[in-house]
């Protein structure tokens, strides 16, 4: 256990790889209620959410969800979230831990539209239920069948004898993933449940060291390390959730001026070439000169090689170019590559059906 954002996080139970190859093999249990749930209700919560978020929220049809993130004033980014349409007037927005108190201020600074909304982080609890076999253990203690719940979706059920419980098909780790809301005073009967039922399965508690080699397999972001309130969304490569077109919301026009002018970094995924595992801030250099930053690295379990993300001067972030990563003042040949890394997954095989 570690101290994080208030919370006590549990790291590990039984080892960092062990916990790794459970969730890419089987299935294993992720508590998450440290993150943050913010409710918006009414006629106006889609224009207040439209106004404080670069994606297309419109455009989510009851029942699903969208990856999103919030520019601050300056043009980069407050946090990355999920908005999650539950009815025609009620989202549900789930933020990073680290930024909740950040966020709630912020959401409410810009609501002069009237919107109704509701911090329910500290009686929210949240297990993520993730790996090829999660789909065959949700379903046991669930009553309705969400075997053809597609991805990035959301559905009330009652499920291990809770009625009114939100499983959400979103996840962090590149397999097929059920998040649960329940309430805290719920929180351990939904435990027992799951773990009674996927006793044939395997299943166990994984930690949070876990899932953030998982995510790094996948490409995916951290907010605090990746994405910060000084990076752009555009550099970030968030172009693809940035949408000018939906009109115009914080900072838009910052942002959109950025991307015209060009940026001086690009944030890249990196595979080590040599021996030799990449850590946050360690630097890149070209022919002696610095010409990047690690943001987030690590050994992949899965591809027994270093891996990461960095942003690298823009002229050396094209697919296939060579840098020297300096670990230990020794250059180690690293290869810009297209994330994610892993692509055999079961949120993959899972798409690939649709």
């Amino acid at each position: 256990m570690a101290p994080f954002a208030g919370y006590l996080m549990p790291i590990r139970y039984e080892g960092d790889t062990a916990e790794h190859l459970l969730v890419r093999q089987g299935v294993g249990v992720f508590d998450v209620s440290h993150m943050g749930e913010f409710l918006f209700r009414g006629s106006n919560a889609l224009t207040l959410l439209q106004k404080i978020t670069t994606n297309d929220v419109s455009k989510i049809p009851v029942g699903k969800a969208q990856y999103n993130c919030m520019p601050n004033a300056t043009g980069g980014i407050v946090d990355d979230l999920i908005v999650y349409r539950l009815e025609d007037e009620l989202y549900l927005m789930v933020v990073n831990a680290s930024n909740m108190e950040k966020d709630w201020n912020w959401v409410n600074q810009h609501n002069d539209v009237g919107a109704t909304v509701e911090n329910i982080s500290e009686e929210t609890a949240l297990l993520a239920v993730s790996g090829p076999k999660a789909i065959d253990v949700v379903q046991k203690i669930t009553d309705k069948d969400i075997t053809g719940l597609p991805y990035y979706a959301a559905v009330k059920a009652t499920v291990a004898g809770l009625p009114e419980t939100l499983i959400a098909t979103t996840g962090y780790t590149g397999e097929r993933t059920y998040e649960i809301f329940v309430r805290n005073k719920d929180a351990q009967q939904l435990w027992d449940a799951l773990f009674e039922a996927g006793k044939d399965f395997g299943i166990k508690p994984t930690g949070l060291a876990a899932r953030d080699t998982l995510r790094l397999e996948m490409g995916y972001m951290l907010y605090g390390n990746d994405i910060t309130d000084e990076t752009n969304p555009i550099s970030a490569g968030l172009g693809w959730i940035t949408k000018f077109d939906k009109g115009s919301f914080v900072s838009s026009d910052i942002i959109k001026a950025q991307k015209e002018q060009g940026f001086p970094r690009k944030l890249v995924a990196f595979e080590v070439l040599e021996k030799g595992i990449p850590r946050s801030h360690y630097k890149f250099a070209k022919e002696g000169k610095e010409i990047g930053e690690v943001t987030s690295g690590t050994y992949s379990p899965l591809l027994k090689k270093g891996i990461g993300m960095a942003y690298v001067d823009t002229a050396f972030s094209a697919l296939g170019t060579e840098l020297d990563l300096i670990i230990r003042d020794q250059p180690v040949k690293c290869k810009v590559v297209k994330a994610p890394f892993v692509s055999n997954t079961s949120v993959s095989q899972w798409l690939a059906k649709k």
